[in-house]
């Protein structure tokens, strides 16, 4: 902006690296991408990146073409040993990904940007927004009655107190927590963080209204919250699907069964929070909430299995997918997958077992969130 290169295009003797305006068809950086041929790393995921490489191989680019060597050690270091909080590069040797005689000579971990805060906070949104859904859905059809104490009192108070939760582990995620409000006073409204915190804001005002309108007796304002309160207790939930498929590095999350992979998550885990209290709220609930578990468990599986049987299509998600299942969270990933499948006995095994059902979901998410970021993309 001020006429001044980079202090890496300065000092380079050779001009290897060349910095100017693209959009000026005379600038010297617009003539060379124009006249010679560049590349940019992943042009297929349409990103328009304005950083362009000249005779560059494809293994400095792609960060799976090259294998690691044998024995821990580079040409000149030893490998890091394996943590879950850093992603080196190079595919494993044997994985088929790697371009003939290409081994990586020395790398530079990079940390992982969403730690276990985004699958907690993704978990404690499923109850959140599922206790709502769960019991609306319940009264809507019937069997629960409009006067029930899980209606009026245990669905608004567990989305309230489990949306605060979320609110809190969002804010402490970001880089400036102490700036969060910028989200609402400075909005990026391309950006999903953005939008999602919008929609758990009026999420939470209409959760409110819900309370306000039992505690004085508005049976009418109530029963008309629920049109909107349907739709935003779905986005609240979905949104986070949103935001990863913007994550477009990320294959494993560029999935379209993702959304409505969320509503079922809600679903399941709003069933079984409603279930724990129905236990000692309202025992004649128990039953209608085991068997919503029960089948939502089921849906979850069946959803989690599908997508780790279909053909990955990148080596990216296939190399995500075998850390999710064989590789670093492959323990986790299991046991959640156990622990929701004892979640589907819920009719046999009774209520307890809603608290299998709410573990083995946060396994699943913190295992998904964490696998598909050990992929190196530099």
């Amino acid at each position: 902006d001020v006429g001044l290169e980079p202090a890496c295009a300065v000092v380079c003797p050779v001009e290897a690296i060349l910095v100017g305006d693209l959009n000026d068809t005379d600038s010297k950086v617009a003539k060379v991408v124009g006249r010679e041929p560049v590349t940019v790393r992943r042009p297929e995921k349409d990103t328009r990146p304005s950083l362009y490489y000249a005779g560059a191989h494809q293994a400095t680019l792609d960060p799976l073409a090259a294998e690691l060597p044998e024995g821990g050690i580079f040409a000149w270091a030893q490998q890091a040993p394996p943590d879950p909080h850093s992603i080196n590069s190079g595919s494993p040797r044997g994985s088929g990904n790697s371009s003939a005689a290409a081994i990586l000579s020395y790398d530079v971990g990079h940390s992982v940007p969403w730690d276990w805060r985004v699958g907690l906070y993704t978990w404690t949104k499923s109850i959140s927004a599922g206790a709502y859904l769960v019991a609306a859905a319940l009264v809507g059809v019937g069997m629960l009655d409009g006067g029930s104490p899980l209606w009026n009192w245990a669905a608004p108070a567990i989305g309230l107190a489990l949306l605060a939760v979320t609110g809190g582990l969002l804010v402490w995620d970001l880089e400036h927590p102490t700036r969060f409000y910028y989200i609402f006073t400075r909005p990026q409204w391309k950006s999903w963080l953005v939008r999602g915190g919008v929609l758990i804001a009026a999420y939470g005002a209409l959760l409110g209204l819900h309370v306000v309108a039992v505690l004085v007796g508005a049976e009418a304002l109530r029963t008309a919250l629920v049109v909107p309160g349907i739709p935003l207790a779905v986005m609240a939930a979905v949104y986070t699907a949103c935001l990863f498929a913007q994550a477009k590095a990320r294959d494993l999350w560029q999935n379209p069964l993702l959304p409505p992979h969320f509503v079922v998550q809600a679903a399941l885990a709003g069933a079984a929070a409603l279930l724990l209290v129905a236990a000692v709220l309202e025992p004649s609930a128990v039953d209608v909430l085991e068997i919503v578990l029960a089948c939502c468990s089921a849906l979850h599986l069946l959803l989690v299995m599908g997508e780790l049987t279909l053909p990955h299509p990148t080596a990216h998600a296939r190399l995500a997918a075998h850390e999710l299942t064989g590789g670093r969270f492959r323990t986790l990933f299991w046991c959640g997958v156990a622990l929701t499948a004892l979640a589907v006995s819920a009719p046999l095994l009774g209520p307890g077992v809603a608290v299998l059902g709410l573990l083995g979901l946060l396994a699943h998410e913190h295992a998904y969130v964490q696998a598909a970021q050990q992929v190196p993309l530099a």
